[in-house]
């Protein structure tokens, strides 16, 4: 075989030279047998390890290739591209919260900040509002790239929320019975900021966790809170003292209706009777008058002789019996209730 030449038919056998001593220097940097295959096991797992990954049950994956987002996965093992892909993997079943008006340290203890918590009421009332939220990842890929630092970012709007809500309410319905509604007002509205800035994130709950009044004046609104307590109880024991005696009077007056009402029927009946019973009377009556009245006659006599004291003369003795002759007198002489003589 011919030496190689150059264009111009010279030999260049130094190049050669140079080249196959490289080779052997560089020969002596790779391993060879057993080494070999290590190594190259060794390069295997590298690759494999930057080429999946795993997503739990409560994340999900995001896939990026050179910083942009190229796709996303469920829960499981997932390949992607070594050393060209990378996957982050958010927790979105986690409940994640937020603190404001107030942090936690180490060891649990509650610290209020004036500055977060301090509000102005509807009616010019300052209030100290300690209140947590409560949110989840809705979508990674918002929830990763649209808003940065995105904690404190629902911080700030949730407390901008709550003091436009606080703003419109008076401190009597923050204080006791307006607390839930509150709440809702400024979940609502703090959803809707965090949907304009497309953040990613559902909110959960906003729970107060404390609204005082300030300091300075926390014993004027304790003796306010108290005389509201008695003017509620006291509205409560006269309302259960009405509920109580209203029915007793409806049942007193509906019982006195009722028995009324049978006593005019009871009447209006009886009244009915007698004279239908005297219309028949009556009838009777204009049939046979001189019977009838005789008959009424006897039978009024007979209800009214048994009770009094009495002497039955005749016509001829009648007429001989002096006038003031004292007949009263002798029932009693003769020891007799009474007595019935005839007169010759």
């Amino acid at each position: 075989m011919p030496d190689p030449k150059d264009p111009w038919g010279r030999r260049h056998d130094g190049v050669d030279d140079a080249l196959r001593q490289a080779r052997e220097q560089f020969g002596q940097f790779i391993p060879s047998g057993g080494v070999r295959g290590l190594a190259l096991a060794v390069v295997l797992l590298v690759v494999v390890w930057q080429g999946t990954f795993i997503v739990k049950p409560d994340e999900e994956g995001v896939v990026k290739r050179f910083g942009a987002v190229v796709r996303t996965a469920g829960p499981g093992p997932h390949l992607k591209i070594p050393f060209i892909e990378s996957a982050v993997q958010p927790k979105v079943e986690k409940l994640h919260r937020v603190e404001i008006g107030f942090r936690t340290d180490q060891q649990g203890r509650q610290h209020m900040l004036p500055k977060e918590a301090l509000m102005l009421t509807g009616d010019e009332n300052i209030i100290g509002v300690e209140f947590i939220v409560q949110y989840k990842i809705k979508s990674s890929q918002e929830y990763l790239f649209n808003v940065d630092e995105i904690d404190e970012t629902i911080q700030k709007a949730a407390e901008a929320s709550m003091r436009e809500i606080v703003g419109k309410s008076k401190i009597d319905e923050a204080l006791t019975s307006g607390k839930a509604q509150i709440q809702q007002d400024t979940q609502t509205l703090l959803q809707g900021i965090l949907d304009q800035y497309r953040a990613g994130v559902q909110i959960a709950a906003v729970q107060l966790q404390d609204v005082d009044p300030p300091e300075a004046v926390v014993a004027a609104f304790k003796d306010v809170a108290s005389a509201k307590e008695d003017r509620e109880k006291l509205i409560n024991q006269s309302q259960g003292y009405r509920n109580d005696i209203i029915p007793k009077a409806k049942g007193e007056a509906a019982a006195v209706v009722n028995q009324a009402r049978a006593y005019t029927q009871a009447r209006v009946t009886r009244a009915a009777g007698e004279a239908d019973r005297f219309v028949r009377m009556l009838k009777e009556y204009e049939q046979a008058r001189d019977i009838i009245s005789k008959r009424l006659y006897i039978e009024t006599m007979e209800e009214i002789l048994p009770n009094v004291d009495k002497i039955i003369l005749d016509g001829k003795g009648a007429d001989r019996v002096l006038p003031y002759l004292p007949l009263d007198r002798l029932p009693k002489a003769s020891g007799t209730s009474s007595t019935e003589k005839a007169a010759p």
